[in-house]
């Protein structure tokens, strides 16, 4: 059996952070308090994503803003080392490294790295207002990220007077959510007009939602800003009516111009598959009877065949676990090209890019020894896909996911799943996953169709329009 290696990736000195937050970093017991995936190889430890947030390197710092979100808010969940990690990261915010902008994840244009940490810490007051039931973390989880609040809004407040419009909204936003403190009560009347004048008509949605939900659960009317915001959502809908419509004449135009000429939404995709507007706590899965045996992987081509159509049998594959919206084997969503081919030990066979403008973006690559390829956004890895025939075995809870009978696969998952509305079908028929960024393709095997899984960001789960149309032809 092969199994997943990948080398060390390397470690950030806390001697790069500033002095406050080197000693908040060395005074913490790290290794008692794990993230989603701590201990699995080549992910990293907390630390080390703490001291890459103001590494030099570009690529660098975005891989490990994405891993704040990926291994310490993992499906809006928080983790021992979430509410420590929170307290370094707020030691970060004045020094002058967080003025450099880039693109964030999925986030829609440019931002500094300052107030892309205050969305974190945004997202991190959020999900801190949750309780066990809503599957938030433990008890003693949430109970320390509740305590950090009041730590966090004293090191936060002077950016709410921010000059730069995107870290000022980013720093009202954290700061209306860390609110819900309450031995925090006593700030509201201070914060709450500029929540309604500055985040209530935000280009951002999430911050415009926070800005409603929150001034309604400090008493104040919110009725205007329901309704337009309602206005604004049918308008928008309307325009994309016309715009795609052809027989429109005049008004497909102005619908068109109407369109380009929206701010961009700044709002992170929902990044954990979980609506902010209507969170709901995991329900069971309907009873199904009976239940679906496990699926079993294709027993492999005979020996000594080596058609086109040869499937490796298991002892060939290699073995890999993945933990949904963080990565799979030795890949992990955020990944450059160059970091891929580090940890697979092989360069790409084919390597696809697409024009934007005076722009080169990486579309995918194929890594033909590993048996996977690699989709890309903003030359960041989004999306992994398994080939059925030669690609890893990858498994969840111990079932085999590749080269397996689709419809067994399907089975199995829908019974499994344990949030409603998580299921959907791509327009091939795919079955998609929300709740584990996981969709099912089919790939020939001469006269008969194996599994090729494909394991997704959030914002890849739309799979007509997040593909390239080559991936459409592995069928």
């Amino acid at each position: 059996m092969i199994n997943e290696t990948t080398p060390d990736l390397p470690v950030f000195p806390a001697g790069a952070l500033p002095p406050r937050a080197q000693e908040e970093l060395a005074g913490t017991a790290w290794e008692e308090l794990p993230h989603v995936c701590t201990g699995r190889h080549g992910v990293p430890d907390t630390p080390d994503i703490l001291g890459a947030v103001l590494a030099t390197d570009p690529a660098r710092r975005a891989r490990a803003v994405g891993d704040l979100y990926r291994l310490l808010l993992n499906r809006e969940r928080v983790f021992p080392a979430t509410a420590p990690a929170a307290l370094v990261l707020a030691r970060l915010l004045d020094d002058p490294r967080t003025l450099a902008e880039d693109r964030w994840g999925g986030r829609a244009g440019r931002r500094p790295l300052r107030a892309e940490l205050l969305n974190w810490l945004a997202s991190f007051a959020d999900i801190a207002r949750l309780d066990v039931e809503d599957g938030a973390g433990t008890a003693q989880d949430l109970a320390a990220a509740r305590a950090a609040r009041p730590v966090l809004h004293d090191r936060i407040a002077d950016f709410c007077d921010a000059d730069d419009p995107l870290v000022r909204e980013a720093a009202l936003a954290a700061t209306a959510l860390l609110l819900a403190a309450p031995a925090l009560a006593s700030s509201v009347p201070r914060y709450a007009p500029a929540v309604r004048e500055v985040l209530a008509v935000s280009a951002d949605s999430y911050h415009r939602w926070i800005a409603r939900e929150r001034l309604a659960a400090w008493g104040e009317d919110v009725t205007g800003l329901v309704a337009a915001e309602e206005e604004r959502r049918a308008a928008l809908d309307r325009a994309g009516e016309l715009a795609e419509d052809p027989f429109s004449g005049r008004e497909q135009k102005q619908a068109i111009r109407r369109l380009e000429e929206q701010p961009e939404d700044t709002a992170a995709p929902e990044r954990f598959g979980r609506r902010r507007e209507d969170r709901i706590a995991a329900l069971p899965a309907a009873p199904r009877e009976p239940t679906p045996e496990p699926p079993v992987a294709a027993p492999g081509s005979g020996t000594g065949y080596r058609g086109p159509w040869r499937v490796a049998p298991e002892e060939e594959r290699a073995e890999w676990t993945f933990t949904p919206y963080v990565g799979v084997g030795p890949l992990h969503f955020g990944m450059t090209l160059e970091e891929i081919t580090l940890v697979l030990g092989e360069g790409p066979a084919v390597s696809s890019y697409s024009h934007h403008g005076e722009d080169r973006q990486l579309d995918y690559a194929d890594f033909t020894e590993s048996g996977v390829r690699t989709l890309f956004h903003d030359d960041r890895l989004g999306c992994v896909a398994a080939d059925a025939l030669t690609g890893p075995q990858v498994r969840l809870d111990a079932a085999p996911l590749t080269g397996c009978a689709p419809s067994r696969v399907e089975d199995w998952l829908v019974h499994r799943t344990t949030r409603p509305g998580s299921l959907a079908y791509s327009v091939a028929g795919d079955p998609v996953f929300a709740d584990l960024g996981l969709a099912i393709r089919s790939q020939r095997a001469g006269d008969v169709v194996l599994t090729r899984p494909l394991f997704l960001l959030h914002d890849w789960l739309d799979l007509w329009h997040a593909l390239p149309s080559e991936e459409w032809n592995c069928s």
